[in-house]
């Protein structure tokens, strides 16, 4: 087994990582390792009795100089019009005394007619299944035993569009797509350093699915992407359909509702990533990249803070941290004053909250629950409604219901305010899994607080802060550079610095090169 494996990894010097890995899977998982035979007709049957049933799969037959040649493919995968006028009307061109009988003729023919292809020659039986299922149109012919796969994969996919999840008002405005080759020239357009490095996996037993590893290979610690590198190999699903269902096997733990890695679909933020000495991971079909290790602080930051002039990028950073902090403890500080403390609130705004409420018929705890609950049912309506809807009923649901509450003494409105301004301040953080975080915890501290008040809310804000400082991102402490405090990083937390005093990468990746401009200069 190895010395076929030795074989199939020196035969074509062109084949990527990730297809020597995905032929190494296919023989650990029994599949046949038969020679393609110099028989035609052997290679058809065994072709179609692989592929029987399936409507999509098509077998041609032609002449191709004195021989008899057979192509095969799937429909749905393959751009029709190259193989007819790429493969199909070539080969007719063929001279009619050309007779191939070795594989070094073939060779010869692959370099003659199709040289401009990505194009593989194939000797066993699995590679054909593979390469027909990749969108490659196989040709056998007759007396050769071996088959010439050439890519005619469609190329049918979402146009570059403006990213709709993590807008910003001055900055580039495209984001990636679902085609994973886009989205590489998408990070190289703007990262155009040789040291730019790309890797590539196969992960998902049955779906196969390509993922691709970058760094920067002078910048990125080595031992951190070679445990990124082990992790991803390691992975044992049976599919993977986005980049979710990979951030979630390779995080630290799971035992937490804090993102341990970075999602994004804007390639200046990852270009900047890589640029700080991270590593990502791109997975085909998902138009959203991970980036590692990640920190508690990345996520109050946006890329358009370093587009716009410090001050008013160190206001606006200033303003999500106020608004995390409001959404997390806003509606336990409620329950807290009103129902425990009540010398902490001042007198008449102690007797507006109490009339305000003298016709509820619930607790604190229990009217503040039943809008939270009630705007979380409308939040998850207008994102699973159709579009054209979907903020129109949201909008419109909010404000009818919350209305008709108020006038039927179901609440106060003093409570509208304070829901409606967690809300608001939830929307603020500028990923959505880290605003999802803040949504979950936010109820533990209202549960907690209504039990003992404002000391509840406390003892949760420190397990919280405990949680946070033991938690590690690819073996960077989590809650860096604040915990342990790291002096050197502390000019892009909760402020950010002009650009002439943050010239230097985060201590914490522990990358090869600290200083950003010595890193540029080495390069040129």
């Amino acid at each position: 087994m190895s010395i076929y494996r030795k074989l199939v990894k020196s035969r074509i010097k062109t084949r990527s990582k990730s297809q020597v890995q995905t032929l190494d899977e296919l023989l650990e998982r029994g599949h046949s390792q038969r020679v393609i035979s110099k028989y035609l007709k052997l290679n058809k049957n065994q072709v179609q009795s692989v592929f029987e049933g399936n409507f999509d799969f098509l077998m041609e037959e032609m002449k191709v100089g004195q021989q008899v040649a057979a192509i095969v493919y799937l429909r749905t995968m393959v751009d029709l019009n190259m193989v007819a006028k790429q493969i199909t009307e070539t080969l007719a061109e063929i001279e009619d005394e050309m007779v191939l009988e070795t594989r070094g003729q073939l060779d010869q023919l692959y370099k003659k007619y199709f040289s401009s292809h990505e194009c593989y020659l194939i000797e066993h039986e699995h590679e054909v299944v593979w390469y027909v299922l990749l969108g490659y149109a196989v040709i056998f012919l007759e007396g050769l035993p071996c088959a010439l796969a050439i890519n005619v994969v469609t190329t049918q996919e979402r146009d570059i569009s403006i990213s709709e999840t993590q807008t910003i008002v001055r900055g580039p405005q495209h984001s990636f797509t679902e085609s994973i080759n886009t989205n590489v020239s998408l990070i190289r357009r703007t990262v155009k350093n040789p040291s730019l490095k790309f890797e590539s996996f196969t992960v998902g037993t049955e779906t196969k699915t390509t993922v691709y590893l970058g760094y920067i290979k002078n910048i990125a610690n080595s031992d951190l992407v070679n445990e990124a590198r082990r992790r991803v190999a390691e992975t044992n699903i049976n599919a993977i359909y986005d980049s979710g269902n990979l951030e979630e096997i390779i995080s630290d733990t799971t035992l937490t509702p804090f993102p341990l890695t970075y999602h994004t679909d804007r390639p200046d933020t990852i270009s900047s990533h890589l640029i700080d000495g991270k590593f990502i991971l791109l997975v085909d079909g998902s138009p959203y990249v991970i980036s590692a290790p990640v920190v508690f602080v990345d996520f109050f930051q946006v890329s358009e803070d370093y587009y716009q002039k410090y001050m008013m990028s160190s206001f606006i950073r200033l303003i999500r941290y106020i608004s995390f902090f409001l959404a997390l403890c806003l509606p336990a500080i409620y329950i807290a004053l009103t129902t425990f403390h009540h010398g902490l609130i001042p007198t008449d705004l102690l007797i507006s909250i109490q009339a305000q409420r003298e016709g509820v018929p619930f607790p604190a705890v229990l009217e503040l629950l039943l809008m939270e609950i009630t705007f979380e049912i409308l939040r998850e309506a207008g994102v699973r409604m159709p579009r054209v809807v979907g903020q129109t009923v949201s909008i419109v649901g909010a404000l009818v219901i919350g209305q008709a509450a108020v006038e039927a003494g179901v609440v106060s409105n003093f409570l509208v305010i304070i829901v409606a301004l967690t809300a608001m301040a939830g929307f603020v953080s500028p990923i959505y899994s880290f605003a999802n975080t803040v949504r979950l915890l936010r109820f533990g501290l209202i549960f907690i607080t209504a039990a003992l008040g404002m000391f509840g809310t406390l003892v949760g804000l420190l397990a919280i802060l405990l949680h946070l400082i033991s938690l590690r991102s690819f073996g960077v402490p989590y809650f860096a550079p604040l915990g342990p405090f790291i002096i050197e990083d502390q000019k892009d937390v909760f402020v950010r610095f002009p650009f002439q005093k943050t010239n230097s990468r985060p201590t914490y990746l522990k990358t090869s090169s600290v200083n950003k401009s010595s890193s540029k200069e080495s390069e040129g």
